[in-house]
């Protein structure tokens, strides 16, 4: 049950409207199928927006479509029993969610929340199931995008294993970097309190600690993502095997 005072989601209008074939066509997971088979889809799916803070997926609800993020971030979210919010993962623009629920016709496993303003493409699950299985390399990229967010999850629960505050940004901040020509970012980078509630830790932590880390020139703000010029303190940080706390304390 969400915690019923002040709770920060609220729910909006939003606006339903038809989607296309060419929208379809440009969602990764799809992009192979025929041009017939998106033209059905398209007859049958919806677009809906969503303000940040809303929430686009219900924890416990019956699996209704399967879902494809088209613009924004979103991101998955649970609570704790003394309703404590924890964040899982992101879901960036292209990406599929809520297949858990489509796949096994059970209960949708966490809320899914807009951080950002969002659209959102809806495909029934009765029409999407049956296609996800008759296409082996839809079938595969669905396996091996489980498995990777198995894999995440794991890492996620290990973060939150560490005593140290600062151990756990760095650990998270290691989690979701990207290399490009050679260089390390995190993409679209997550807000302090977006990063604070997925390693358990409050806002003006995770800003203390990115202070320290620009400080020492490890990291840099790049428009909406963070430059990480320095990977290996992160590294070390995020292994225990440097504590920049008590190098700042030596003489």
């Amino acid at each position: 049950m969400l915690p019923a005072d002040d709770h920060p989601r609220r729910y909006f209008q939003t606006f339903y409207m038809p989607t296309s074939a060419a929208v379809l066509r440009g969602l990764p997971l799809l992009s192979s199928l025929p041009q017939v088979t998106l033209e059905h889809m398209a007859q049958h799916s919806t677009e809906q927006a969503f303000a940040k803070r809303e929430i686009v997926l219900n924890k416990k609800s019956q699996a209704q479509a399967l879902c494809f993020l088209f613009e924004g971030r979103l991101q998955g979210v649970d609570f704790t029993s003394d309703g404590r919010e924890v964040g899982i993962y992101f879901i960036q623009p292209g990406d599929y969610f809520g297949e858990v629920a489509v796949i096994d016709s059970g209960a949708q496993p966490e809320f899914v929340t807009a951080v950002s303003r969002s659209r959102v493409v809806f495909i029934p699950k009765d029409l999407i199931k049956p296609i996800l299985f008759a296409y082996p390399k839809l079938a595969e990229v669905l396996c091996m995008n489980l498995a990777v967010r198995l894999r995440q999850m794991s890492a996620q629960r290990r973060i939150l294993g560490l005593a140290n505050p600062l151990q756990r940004v760095c650990a998270q901040l290691e989690l979701l970097l990207h290399t490009t020509n050679g260089q390390q970012f995190v993409r679209n980078a997550p807000t302090h309190q977006e990063l604070a509630i997925m390693i358990n830790a409050s806002r003006e932590t995770v800003t203390r600690v990115f202070q320290l880390l620009q400080g020492r020139g490890v990291l840099e703000r790049d428009g909406n993502d963070l430059r990480v010029d320095d990977p290996a303190f992160i590294h070390d940080v995020a292994s225990g095997r440097k504590d920049p706390t008590k190098d700042a304390a030596k003489p």
